[in-house]
C-alpha cells in the first residue's frame, strides 16, 4: 500500500511541483493554509506531515503542537526556510524527525522522506538487542519464548530513541514526547526507564542506548547490528 504524505505549503508553485513529483510515490493531500491542514488531519490519518512555518493563518509549530490532540501522530518533516538553529531546535524538542532548509534539492527531500518510512518507529515489531519489541501491543518477546509486559512508557522511550538512530534525544525532549510538554516528570525518572530498558534488552555494556553528557541519550543502531 502506498504510503500517505499530507503536505502544507502556501507557496502554490512549490505547493503543486511537490505534490506532483512526490505523487509519484506517494498519495499525496496538499493544504495551503493552516486552516484546511488542521481539517485533513482531524478527517483523515497520514503516514508523514510535511510542513512549512510560515503559514498565511498560522505557525507550522503550532500545527505540529496540535497533533498531540489527535488519535495518531505522523511523523513530521519541516521543510522551510527559517532555518535557524533556534526554531530547529524548537522543532526537535516538540518531536519532528527532520528539518529540510530551503532552498533544497529534490533528491535530498526524497531521501529524507525514505529515511522516516525506513525507520524502526514506522515498524509495528522491532528487534533490539536480545528481544523482539511490538510497539503496538508493548509486547516484549524473549529468545527463550517467553513474553513480558513491562511498563508501557519504557516502551514509549525506546520507541522515540530508536526512531532516530544515531541522534542525541535530550531527557526533556522524551518527556515532551512520552508524558507531554505540560508533565512535571523529573530526569530522574528517565533515567530509571533507561536503565530499566538496558536490562531488558541485554546491553550490559552500554553501548546500545549510550549516555550523551549533558544531553540525554542516543540510539546506536550500529551496536545493535542494524
Amino acid at each position: 500500500m502506498r504510503k500517505s504524505i499530507l503536505l502544507v505549503e502556501d507557496d502554490p508553485t512549490l505547493g503543486e511541483g511537490l505534490q506532483t513529483s512526490l505523487g509519484k510515490d506517494y498519495d499525496v493531500k496538499w493544504a495551503n493554509t493552516f486552516a484546511k491542514a488542521s481539517q485533513f488531519l482531524k478527517s483523515e490519518t497520514f503516514d508523514l506531515l510535511i510542513a512549512d512555518l510560515g503559514l498565511p493563518d498560522g505557525h507550522g509549530l503550532d500545527l505540529i503542537k496540535n497533533l498531540e490532540s489527535l488519535s495518531y501522530k505522523p511523523p513530521v518533516l519541516i521543510l522551510s526556510a527559517q532555518g535557524d538553529p533556534e526554531t530547529r531546535l524548537k522543532g526537535y524538542e516538540i518531536g519532528i524527525q527532520e528539518f529540510v532548509p530551503k532552498p533544497f534539492h529534490l533528491k535530498e527531500l526524497l531521501l529524507r522522506i525514505s529515511r522516516i518510512f525506513e525507520a524502526p518507529q514506522n515498524q509495528i515489531e522491532v528487534e533490539v538487542g536480545k528481544v523482539k519489541i511490538n510497539f503496538a501491543t508493548f509486547a516484549v518477546y524473549q529468545q527463550n519464548g517467553g513474553i513480558e509486559y513491562p511498563p508501557v512508557n519504557d516502551i514509549k522511550i525506546l520507541k522515540h530513541l530508536t526512531s532516530q538512530p544515531g541522534s542525541p534525544v535530550s531527557r526533556d525532549q522524551i518527556i515532551n514526547a512520552v508524558w507531554g510538554a505540560d508533565s512535571e516528570t523529573s530526569h530522574r525518572t528517565i533515567d530509571n526507564a533507561i536503565a530499566r530498558l538496558r536490562q531488558l534488552i541485554g546491553d550490559t555494556n552500554e553501548e546500545m542506548i549510550r549516555s550523551v553528557r549533558g544531553v540525554g541519550y542516543v540510539y546506536e543502531a550500529k551496536a545493535n547490528g542494524e
